[in-house]
């Protein structure tokens, strides 16, 4: 089996005239078979303009954790809809899913809803320098924390831009990014807790921002007593310690990988699998910090926070987040990670298949599994590229980046299929 695409090319390129590149996102771009234009999504798969019926990996880059049109949630909307739309007020809504997040997430105290991780990391950053009175946010390389310029920097620098490990230095992201916005920020590697105590003791740092699980780049686990460490180290200098949850959060539990790892940050932010596609975000922690929106001067504020018809969605989405959905659902989604390194050896593929039950990574060229940024920059991501093109070939759909997403409405019979392709997409490349 071959698929063709060739009914979502010429749509791209006809509404090029109109739409910038004919995508609306830059993430969209280079993507194996180009860009693919969809009708309609069903359980686990995506149906595109030219017939295909894909398994879906991508998952809406990870958002769609209970699949494509879950029944409850588009009834919570369409009943929501009928209510009204936009209140430029609070709902009895927006607290029903404050509620939820404040008693499932142990960091949150406090939360205010936004639309994307983008936007909420930024009052997380405001934040912490409201808190502090200090100004510099510390990264790590690797960490993608949303695409404001103040932010977008060391997210996938190349090795000859990134400087030596013991000392990396800032990368931009895009071309037009202003260099004074770094004056804000420094970076260093992550999982390192030695380095990581060593920046924090000079003093200036207001806030330190990491994904407790690295997962924008590869599916990598914290060292040991790293976050622990990160925790105690941000206390002791007086940084704001915060965890961005937008991919891990519900997709390595349903308390987050904060409550997988047992560490307790000061802020975390979470957007996509929270309301399973619809634009909400949320930052969530201490009392004290939050309620510097109302009573410390810090402004927070957005049309569309809150919504009311995104707000439905998460509720009912959260409502069906429940422990029996993540235990099967798990089970599958290891049953897929491992059969997938089995495959791959068998064919000779030197690769690494790391991470969690819901989010894993695949590395071509790795001798062994991933510590940081810098250890992915040895895979083979050209091999990698192949592989996946040669699954989209076969009817399956993943990230050319190795991420794999996995929802609750990836079955036995899709992962069998799924591991079929994969057989076939091993034997072109090897």
């Amino acid at each position: 089996m071959s698929l063709s695409f060739d009914r979502s090319a010429a749509l791209v390129a006809e509404n090029a005239k109109h739409i910038a590149g004919g995508i609306n996102s830059n993430f969209r771009i280079g993507m194996a078979g180009g860009p693919l234009v969809f009708q309609r999504g069903e359980g686990a798969y995506l149906i595109d303009v030219d017939g295909n019926r894909l398994i879906d990996y991508y998952c809406g880059m990870g958002a769609m954790i209970l699949g494509h049109s879950p029944k409850t949630v588009q009834q919570a909307v369409k009943d929501q809809v009928e209510k009204g739309i936009l209140y430029a007020a609070q709902s009895e809504i927006e607290f029903e899913a404050a509620k939820i997040l404040c008693e499932r997430i142990p960091s949150a105290q406090r939360l205010r809803f936004g639309s994307s991780g983008s936007e909420v990391a930024q009052a997380a950053f405001r934040l912490a320098r409201a808190a502090t009175r200090k100004r510099i946010i510390l990264k790590f390389e690797g960490h993608y924390h949303g695409w404001f310029d103040n932010i977008l920097w060391s997210t996938a620098p190349a090795q000859n831009a990134a400087g030596p490990e013991e000392a990396p230095v800032l990368v931009p992201g895009t071309v037009g990014q202003d260099p004074v916005d770094a004056a804000g920020l420094d970076v260093i590697g992550w999982n390192d807790l030695s380095r990581l105590e060593a920046r924090l003791a000079k003093g200036d740092i207001a806030g330190v921002i990491m994904e407790p699980a690295m997962c924008n780049q590869g599916a990598i686990t914290p060292a040991a007593g790293f976050l622990e460490g990160a925790a105690a180290a941000c206390r002791k200098h007086g940084a704001i310690l915060i965890f961005d949850e937008v991919i891990t959060g519900f997709r390595l539990g349903r308390s987050g990988a904060q409550a997988r790892f047992g560490v307790t940050p000061d802020l975390s932010l979470f957007a996509k699998a929270v309301a399973n596609g619809f634009p909400v975000a949320a930052l969530v922690g201490r009392a004290d910090l939050l309620d510097l929106f109302v009573t410390g001067g810090v402004l927070h504020g957005g049309t569309f926070n809150a919504q009311p018809v995104t707000m439905a969605a998460m509720v009912a989405t959260q409502k069906a987040l429940t422990p029996e959905g993540y235990e099967s659902a798990s089970k599958r989604g290891v049953r897929l990670k491992e059969g997938i390194r089995e495959i791959l050896k068998a064919a000779g593929l030197k690769a690494q298949v790391t991470g969690f039950e819901l989010m894993f990574h695949v590395g071509f060229g790795l001798e062994a599994p991933a510590r940081n940024y810098r250890d992915l920059l040895k895979s083979d991501k050209a091999q990698y590229v192949k592989f996946a093109h040669a699954l989209l070939k076969r009817g399956v759909r993943v990230l050319e980046r190795g991420a794999w997403f996995v929802s609750f409405e990836h079955d036995d019979a899709v992962i069998d299929t799924t591991l079929e392709a994969v057989h076939g997409a091993a034997k072109d490349i090897a």
